[in-house]
């Protein structure tokens, strides 16, 4: 299955492994790009510029294939040295970056003399637009469904991938609501030349998180995710738990919400000791809609060959028989 994707990356299957926090390490990268797709190495995962020239070098010694690194650009906490991350992937002659988050335009002279290909992640065809002017490579295009912050416009991928289809001229993903064959088949046919998945590469063998978090997806429906943050204006879709149900009763109080209202509830280490140790109330963790499509916890091996098998079953059958049916 070869796409404008797979040739501009050098991969054999057009699925790639989105950035996520404290889950895009080594392994996870590393059997992505083994089994075929573009694995990603979350590069704020890190706590140091230092940590993830480390970790970059873990996953090398894992895999031949390629593999990116993500850089999120949001506001945060803790003020993050961006460009000393930025530093350290050109260093560590990484030829592949995922940014998210802000506009990547300052970082894009550093990252273009270095020849690194930059995929900019989008949640709507005015950003993704952007993206293709300033010089991004390609674009992910994130619809509502998808884990993380989907933005505020809430347009679903039926409406964003044709839309993009339509307007851009560099390659795009898809990302949002995707976790099968069907999903990648529909997202080729309504013109994207690959996909993105968070969620579903969560619920896999090689991922770096509990068990009991993966079974707890496993186990979920298409219901149980929820929105927060609307209130601050930076939406974000996460799994539902009694975590997820405190901030979103602070957000509809009256009066306005202030960020430090629910700043205990949501710091970022939480989340990361609930992947450690299967506490699924110490905090909250970003999922998508595709939860209710999760049914197995398959290697990513498996996983890219059922998807593939099936898209293309798709496509070659059951579309092929519809379009030449007199």
């Amino acid at each position: 299955m070869q796409t404008r994707i797979t040739e501009m990356l050098g991969i054999q299957h057009p699925i790639v492994q989105g950035g996520m926090q404290w889950v895009g390490l080594a392994e996870l990268a590393s059997a992505v790009s083994n089994a075929g797709g573009l694995g990603i190495i979350t590069g704020l995962t890190q706590a140091t510029p230092e940590e993830l020239v480390k970790e970059i070098d873990r996953c090398r010694g894992m895999t031949d294939k390629p593999f990116a690194v993500n850089l999120t650009i949001l506001p945060t906490i803790k003020p993050v040295p961006y460009e000393e991350y930025a530093q350290a992937i050109v260093d560590s002659r990484i030829k592949i970056v995922e940014t998210a988050g802000r506009s990547p335009e300052p970082f894009l002279p550093l990252f273009k003399s270095a020849g690194i290909k930059v995929i900019h992640k989008c949640t709507s065809i005015r950003h993704s637009l952007k993206a293709e002017r300033i010089g991004c490579d390609m674009v992910s295009v994130d619809g509502f469904e998808c884990a993380g912050h989907p933005g505020e416009d809430d347009v679903t991928n039926m409406i964003l991938l044709p839309l993009a289809a339509r307007r851009l001229k560099i390659p795009f993903l898809a990302s949002g609501g995707i976790g099968d064959g069907r999903g990648l088949a529909a997202a080729l046919a309504m013109g994207a030349d690959g996909i993105n998945m968070g969620t579903r590469f969560m619920v896999t063998k090689e991922a770096p998180i509990h068990e009991k978090v993966k079974q707890k997806m496993v186990d979920a429906s298409e219901l149980d995710t929820s929105l927060i943050y609307r209130s601050l204006r930076n939406t974000a879709r996460v799994f539902k738990n009694s975590i997820a149900e405190q901030v979103l009763e602070i957000e509809t109080q009256p009066g306005e919400t202030k960020f430090e209202d629910i700043q205990s509830l949501v710091q970022g280490v939480k989340g990361r000791e609930l992947f450690e140790d299967g506490d699924l109330e110490k905090g909250i963790w970003s999922a998508g809609m595709i939860v209710g499509l999760i049914d197995d916890i398959p290697s990513c091996e498996e996983l890219l060959t059922r998807m593939v098998d099936e898209a293309e079953a798709i496509i070659q059958e059951r579309l092929s028989k519809i379009a030449s049916a007199q």
